[in-house]
């Protein structure tokens, strides 16, 4: 789910970049494209208050996790996953 056009599919690419006061912010494109949309959530919080490369690592391969995680289903539908779902 983005802020900007609501829910994508596809083949995207996740970019992510450390933020002024310590969080992560989430970004994603289409692939092989330069739009990039804000994934709802973002920025996230980093462990430490200014992250070092480990540690923004660790919490990139975190929200792609979190993203290529299936959305719960109801009523048949696959709903779209936000960095803010439990």
């Amino acid at each position: 789910m983005t802020d900007e056009v609501g829910a994508i599919t596809g083949e995207l690419e996740l970019q992510t970049s450390a933020t002024p006061d310590g969080g992560i912010e989430a970004l994603v494109s289409y692939a092989g494209t330069q739009d990039l949309y804000t994934i709802s959530g973002s920025p996230v919080r980093a462990v430490s208050e200014h992250p070092d490369q480990v540690e923004h690592r660790a919490a990139h391969e975190r929200i792609l996790e979190k993203l290529t995680t299936p959305g719960r289903v109801e009523s048949g539908n696959e709903q779209p996953v936000e960095l803010l779902d439990g």
